[in-house]
C-alpha cells in the first residue's frame, strides 16, 4: 500500500476575544489574542489540525508565523510522507531558523493524522500515557485583584487548588498584600505559585524575592530577564522556594547551561518554545537526568494546541508540576473546537480518541473566531 503524503495545507490567521485583561510583567494582554490554525489533508483524505500561538514579547507574532508557514514551509510540507514526522522536522529546521510555533503546528497536525489513521492517540504515539488528568493552574493576572479573588472563591470549592500569581506588575507592597490575602483566606488549601515573567532586574531582586519566600510558594518563575543565569543561580542557592526557568529555557542548549550553572530547580515546558512535542520530550529527558521537574506552560493557545499539550504531558512522566491550560475554559469567549477539552475537579482531562482526540473543522473555525487571513 502506498504511503500517504500531505496533499493540502490550509492556514487561518484568527483573532479571538478574551474575557479579561491580563497583566503579565513584560507584556500585557487585553481585548483579543491572535493565533494561526493549520489544517493538513493527507492523500487518503485524513485531516489533521495544528495551532501556532506566539506572543510578540516572547517568541514572535502571529502574522510572522502565518508568513513562515505560507511562504517558507508550505513547499516542504506538501507531498511529504505523513508518517515521517522526524524527517520533515529536520528539513524544516534546516530551511528556516526559529519560528518554533510554526513548526509545532505542522508536527501536531501530522501526529493528528498518523493517530487518526492508526486509531492511536498522540499520547500513544509518544510512548503511552502515564496520567489521564493533569492538575490545572489558573493564573492570577486580572488588573482587578478583587475579581480574581472572587474567581478563587468559586474555584476552590470545586476542587481547583493551583493558582499562579503574576508578580512584578504592581507595586511590591501591593503584591505582598495580595499574597497575604490569598493565604489568609485559603491557607494551605491552595498550591500558590509566583511568576515574574522577567520583570525584575538582578540588582535588588533577592530582597524582594525573600519577601515572597515567606508565603511558601511552590516555585518562583523567571524573576529576571532570560540571560541573567548567574542571578538565577544565586536565587536558587539563597531561597527556600525553588526557582523555575521559563524564558531562560527554550531548548536543550539552554537547559544544558541552566544545569551547568545551577540556575533553576525546575523548568517550564512550552511546545511553542520547543518547536515540537518530540523536542519537548527530548528536553524533559535531559531535565529528568538532572532531577529538574517540568511544568506545562502556555502562551495564548486555544483548544487545538492545548489538546496537543495534554497529550504530551500525558505521555511524559517528568512534566509533573501540572499545567496552565486554562485559556479555553476561563479566558477565551469562544474556542474553535466542537467541544472543549474537559476540565474536572481542578484537572484537565486528557482527551480520549485517535489523534488529538478533538473535533474541529472549517465550520467551527469560521463560527467561533474572526478570520483575519487565510490561504
Amino acid at each position: 500500500m502506498r504511503e500517504p503524503v500531505v496533499e493540502r495545507l490550509r492556514l487561518f490567521l484568527i483573532e479571538s476575544p478574551i474575557r479579561m485583561a491580563r497583566l503579565q510583567g513584560v507584556g500585557d494582554v487585553k481585548g483579543t489574542v491572535k493565533r494561526v490554525l493549520l489544517e493538513l489533508t493527507a492523500s487518503d483524505g485524513t485531516v489533521g489540525w495544528g495551532e501556532a500561538a506566539p506572543w510578540e514579547v516572547f517568541t514572535g507574532t502571529a502574522e510572522g508565523v502565518f508568513a513562515a508557514l505560507d511562504i517558507y514551509l508550505r513547499p516542504l510540507v506538501l507531498r511529504a510522507p505523513v508518517r515521517r514526522v522526524r524527517a520533515l522536522a529536520a528539513r524544516l529546521d534546516r530551511a528556516l531558523v526559529g519560528h518554533p510555533e510554526a513548526k509545532v503546528a505542522i508536527e501536531t497536525a501530522l501526529l493528528d493524522i498518523v493517530g487518526r489513521r492508526s486509531g492511536l492517540s498522540v499520547a500513544d504515539l509518544l510512548g503511552g500515557r502515564v496520567r489521564d488528568a493533569i492538575p490545572l493552574s489558573f493564573s492570577i493576572a486580572d488588573p482587578d485583584f478583587g475579581a480574581d479573588l472572587d474567581r478563587m472563591r468559586a474555584m476552590v470549592p470545586a476542587g481547583h487548588t493551583i493558582f499562579k500569581v503574576k508578580t512584578g506588575v504592581k507595586p511590591h507592597r501591593e503584591e505582598l498584600a495580595n499574597l497575604e490575602a490569598m493565604r489568609a483566606e485559603f491557607g494551605d488549601a491552595i498550591d500558590l505559585r509566583v511568576d515574574y515573567n522577567q520583570s525584575l532586574q538582578p540588582f535588588g531582586a533577592l530582597k524582594l524575592l525573600r519577601d515572597v519566600d515567606r508565603f511558601a510558594p511552590t516555585f518562583i518563575e523567571q524573576p529576571v530577564p532570560r540571560s541573567h543565569l548567574a542571578a538565577m543561580a544565586g536565587f536558587a542557592a539563597a531561597l527556600d522556594t525553588p526557582i523555575l526557568a521559563d524564558e531562560s529555557c527554550f531548548d536543550i542548549r539552554d537547559l544544558a547551561e541552566i544545569v551547568r550553572m545551577g540556575a533553576a530547580d525546575a523548568i517550564s515546558v512550552k511546545i511553542m518554545k520547543t518547536g515540537g512535542l518530540l523536542k519537548a520530550q527530548g528536553l524533559m529527558a535531559m531535565a529528568d537526568s538532572a532531577g529538574l521537574p517540568g511544568y506545562g506552560g502556555t502562551l495564548w493557545e486555544g483548544g487545538i494546541a492545548l489538546a496537543a499539550g495534554t497529550q504530551l504531558i500525558a505521555a511524559t512522566p517528568g512534566i509533573s508540576l501540572g499545567c496552565e491550560f486554562y485559556m479555553p475554559h476561563h479566558v477565551l469567549t469562544e474556542d474553535v473546537l466542537h467541544e472543549r477539552v474537559p476540565n474536572r475537579a481542578g484537572h484537565v482531562v486528557v482527551p480520549d480518541g485517535a489523534g488529538l482526540g478533538i473535533t474541529v473543522d472549517e465550520a467551527s473555525v469560521r463560527a467561533n473566531s474572526r478570520i483575519l487571513a487565510e490561504r
